[in-house]
Formats: structure tokens, sequence, C-alpha cells
């Protein structure tokens, strides 16, 4: 398959946020320096805008949010920066204010919402494949954060899943921005199809299925 029109064809592709929630780069922010960059440059309206285009094509939205328990049931302290954010007895639990989506992105009601307690990536643990396969979906566009880690996960997982992963690359950064623009050139550009929010939401004006 080649091609940005039919890679994000309505009716085989869905849109992923990952990590945008308030907590994590948002007005609740435990990761400061990100929410920094992300704030930089414009990463949640610019994303804002791409989701608002796809739900008018009908292209499913699906938040990958991360979260925990408050008994930490279901998450191993194996990641040394994990590790450091749960010291906060409060860091993202099940339920808070934290855990939610920014506002910015709803959710709308039609979203679909994926929470992992465990892991890097939005595929490990939770029912996003099934999600996704269910809704015919075949390709994959990733927004959110961060470069660094996740969005590196979320790549390589939709790809061993048999997923083509479309970049909107004014839709996702790293931390510091020059790491997760030589991340994008050198690592995710040899295994996705990189291109912008503006270009997404002009292929997705003219479907013929677009929600007047």
């Amino acid at each position: 398959m080649s091609g940005l029109e039919e890679l994000v064809a309505v009716g085989r592709v869905a849109v992923l946020t990952m990590e945008v929630q308030r907590g994590v780069v948002g007005d609740l922010a435990s990761i400061r320096p990100l929410a920094d960059v992300v704030d930089s440059v414009a990463l949640i309206p610019n994303t804002a805008k791409l989701l608002h285009a796809a739900r008018a094509a009908r292209v499913p939205v699906v938040h990958c949010r991360a979260a925990f328990r408050a008994d930490r049931a279901g998450s191993f302290r194996n990641v040394p920066m994990v590790n450091r954010l749960l010291e906060n007895p409060k860091h993202l639990l099940l339920g808070s204010p934290e855990a939610e989506v920014v506002p910015e992105f709803g959710p709308e009601p039609g979203d679909l919402d994926s929470v992992r307690l465990h892991g890097m990536s939005p595929f490990h643990g939770t029912e996003l494949d099934p999600f996704l396969r269910s809704c015919g979906v075949s390709t994959v566009v990733a927004t959110g954060v961060s470069l660094n880690v996740g969005i590196v996960g979320l790549a390589i997982e939709a790809i061993n899943r048999g997923y083509h992963v479309v970049i909107a690359s004014d839709c996702v950064v790293g931390h510091p921005i020059e790491y997760g623009e030589a991340v994008l050139a050198n690592s995710l550009g040899r295994i996705t199809t990189q291109t912008t929010s503006q270009d997404l939401i002009a292929v997705w004006a003219r479907s013929p299925g677009r929600a007047q």
C-alpha cells in the first residue's frame, strides 16, 4: 500500500492520542519539562484540530492513557522513570483528574478510551487491538507523547500487529525537542509514514462521508 490518501482513507484509519493527559502534559502535569515542550510546539491545539477533522470524517479517535490503581495492583516497578513518578501516591490514579485526557481533546461521546496499568506502549495489556480491528482499521495515526519512548513503542507494537503507522509530525514531540526530531528522522523515519496534521485534515475534508 502506498500514497497518503490510500493509507489514511476513511474506513481503514484511526487516530490514536498517546498520554496527552492532564497529569502528564496538561494543567496538572507531573513531567514539567515535557509539558513545556508540548506547549512550545502547539501540540495540543494542533492535535485538537486533527481530532475535530477526524470525527467530522467519521474516523475513529482512541485516547490511549496510562493510569494506576491506588494499591498499584497490575503495575510493576521495573522502569526507573516511572518508579520516580510513583513516589507520589496520587500519580495518575484511575478516575482522578490527573488521569483524564486534556479538555481540548474532549473526549467526545464517540471516542474510544484505552487505559493501561503497566508497560510503555498502548497495545500492552489493553483492548486497543480489538478496538481497532472491530472498526476495520489497518492504519493508525500516532499523536501525543513522547518521541523519547511512548510514540516509538506505539509504532513498533502497531507494526508488529500488522498495522501501517502514520505519524502527524506536528502532533508529536520529545524532550529535548532536538532529540525528538532526530528520532523522527533516524528511527521512525525508516518504519513509518510521516506527514502533518494539515495534510491529514485536507485528505479527510475530501471524504464523501464527511459529516456536515
